[in-house]
C-alpha cells in the first residue's frame, strides 16, 4: 500500500511564498530542512498529514517554466464564499468556472490552486 506524503512547488522567493500560503490558505510551516544551496519548507493545513513542500534554490534568479500549466493543487473549503471574497480582495484569482462552482488562484510563482466547496 502507498499513501500520499507531499507535493512540491519550487519557489523563487521563499518569504513571499510563505506569506502567500499563510494569508491565502492558512497553511503553516510544519518542518524545514536547510542546506547550503537550498531550503525545503513543508506546509500543512493542521487537519491532514498531507504537506506542500516549497523548495527554494538559493542561487536561482530566473522564474520557473511551468510549461502549459496543465497541473494544479486543489483545496476543499467549508466557507467557499468567504474564501472567494478574500482571494478576490488579494487579487490572486486567475480563473473562475461558475458553472462548476469552482475557481483558481495563482501563487507568486504562477502555480494554480483550485478552490472547491466541500459538498
Amino acid at each position: 500500500m502507498t499513501t500520499f506524503a507531499h507535493f512540491n512547488f519550487n519557489v523563487l522567493d521563499l518569504k513571499r511564498s510563505l506569506s502567500f500560503y499563510r494569508d491565502a490558505l492558512g497553511l503553516t510551516e510544519v518542518r524545514r530542512k536547510e542546506a547550503d544551496s537550498f531550503t525545503l519548507v513543508y506546509l500543512g493545513d493542521g487537519e491532514t498529514d498531507f504537506t506542500l513542500e516549497l523548495t527554494w534554490l538559493h542561487e536561482r534568479t530566473r522564474p520557473y517554466d511551468l510549461g502549459e500549466g496543465e497541473f494544479h493543487l486543489a483545496f476543499l473549503t467549508d466557507d467557499f464564499n468567504a474564501l472567494y471574497e478574500k482571494h478576490k480582495a488579494m487579487g490572486c484569482i486567475c480563473f473562475e468556472n461558475p458553472g462548476m462552482g469552482i475557481y483558481f488562484i495563482a501563487d507568486p510563482d504562477g502555480y494554480w490552486i483550485e478552490i472547491l466547496p466541500r459538498r
